[in-house]
């Protein structure tokens, strides 16, 4: 049954003229320049945090496959923020809200769902990459070659970069009611299909796919990576070694926990579920704080690249001196 007072969905308004409004934090009002110090603070922490990552195994001549997907992950992370934290603090600035056009919010929702699918890709190289090193190390230069590397990194963004492409389409097919006031700080797919004229379930089975393909199959892969880890350690028979090569996956694990968390909450759920204010603090967490949290976790647990920071921070000393 067609829906009254729908936008028109053929070529004729599909243009950028057609706008949404994304109200953001308009509740929170009193709290709006506090709001904005956090997040502006927050996103230029987040920013120098994983640049420091980023230059640091850039400057490493020699990477390795654990240190070049860290590489990848910053670059994501950088990217991450830089599509979503911009646009929440102008919302923090104007006090109704801002606009943002109908090509624009299609390109912010294929973005980030295009990068955290990136993000869950690389996790699953992570994942193997660690299964490599402990459950066959005499193969493992072998295996994890540059050039393996590589071609794994490139698959995880195109294909990220395919099924965003894909949910992005599908969702700005609908026809969407009168009112295009989005109750989020962002083009967020929940937030957007709550505004579909539909009242079957028919507009969430994209979401759906694009949920088992990017985050169901890559869970399941690192889940059965882990299991053969585990497996693997069990027939170690010193308590010393089982711990020092459990240690080399606890970053891994808790990036994990931290991602799939959040993103599970968020997506894998039933339209009538939907709750703004529950998901926008949510979204802040997966938005703001973890793109935070992922370099601290791995320069304080990974040795090679705190040693690569110290590296750094010697070359600066003694430039200094001279």
């Amino acid at each position: 049954m067609p829906c009254e007072g729908c936008l028109e969905r053929d070529n004729m308004s599909t243009d950028a003229t057609t706008e949404f409004l994304l109200l953001g934090f308009s509740e929170l009002l009193c709290l709006r320049v506090l709001l904005f110090l956090i997040f502006l603070i927050v996103h230029l922490v987040t920013l120098a945090g994983n640049m420091m990552v980023f230059v640091a195994v850039v400057m490493e001549p020699s990477r390795p496959p654990m240190l070049f997907f860290l590489c990848q992950l910053s670059v994501i992370e950088l990217c991450y923020t830089l599509v979503i934290v911009p646009k929440a603090l102008l919302s923090l600035i104007v006090v109704d809200g801002s606009t943002i056009s109908f090509i624009g919010c299609a390109v912010q929702m294929h973005f980030f769902v295009a990068l955290g699918g990136a993000e869950c890709f690389l996790l699953v190289a992570m994942s193997y990459d660690r299964y490599v090193a402990i459950c066959q190390p005499l193969h493992y230069m072998a295996v994890m070659s540059e050039g393996f590397c590589l071609r794994l990194a490139v698959v995880c963004w195109l294909g990220a970069f395919a099924v965003a492409l894909g949910l992005t389409v599908a969702v700005f097919h609908l026809p969407f009611c009168q009112s295009h006031r989005i109750n989020h700080f962002f083009c967020d797919v929940p937030a957007v299909l709550h505004l579909a004229c539909t009242q079957s379930y028919t507009p969430e089975l994209p979401l759906l796919a694009a949920c088992v393909l990017l985050l169901l199959l890559p869970f399941l892969l690192i889940l059965t990576s882990y299991v053969c880890i585990a497996v693997a350690l069990l027939h170690v028979t010193s308590s010393v070694g089982r711990g020092k090569a459990f240690s080399t996956c606890i970053s891994h694990l808790a990036i994990t926990l931290l991602h799939y968390g959040c993103a599970t909450f968020i997506y894998i759920r039933p339209k009538s579920s939907y709750s703004p204010a529950r998901d926008k603090v949510v979204s802040l967490v997966y938005t703001n704080i973890t793109p935070l949290l992922y370099p601290l976790i791995y320069s304080l647990r990974n040795k090679e690249i705190r040693g690569i920071l110290r590296k750094m921070l010697r070359r600066k000393k003694t430039a200094q001196l001279n």
